[in-house]
């Protein structure tokens, strides 16, 4: 019996998570160890949440979104990367959660002060 909660409960998150399959067969450098990470934590935390949740399953939907375009957008990549290093985690605390709602916050500020940029391309 309890084979098929899991195969439900794995269901409905892969149905809140279309990115899934593109972030774990993600190719990176055998030496990214923050892509790594990133993509064990994401593996990690989507399984371990409460599916009937909604407030985790947006978190899902969220992270999701967030490493999709990690690994589609180099640059989103490196600012990622260089706000990873600035993460603190305090003791006590549940490092995966501290982690994924630091990625989220990170995405957020990256989107607020890329749209308040506007890029022009010079032309010669």
């Amino acid at each position: 019996m309890k084979g098929k909660i899991n195969v439900k409960k794995n269901k409905i998150i892969l149905n809140h998570c279309p990115n899934f399959y593109k972030i774990k067969n993600f190719e990176y450098d055998s030496g990214d160890y923050v892509t790594a990470k990133l993509i064990n934590i994401y593996e990690d935390y989507i399984f371990k949440i409460n599916e009937k949740d909604n407030n985790d399953l947006e978190k899902i939907e969220n992270l999701d979104f967030i490493l999709g375009k990690y690994v589609d957008d180099y640059t989103f990549r490196k600012e990622i990367k260089n706000g990873m290093l600035n993460i603190r985690v305090k003791r006590g605390t549940d490092i995966i959660e501290t982690i994924v709602m630091s990625l989220i916050k990170l995405f957020e500020n990256y989107e607020e002060g890329y749209t308040r940029n506007i890029y022009f391309a010079r032309w010669i």
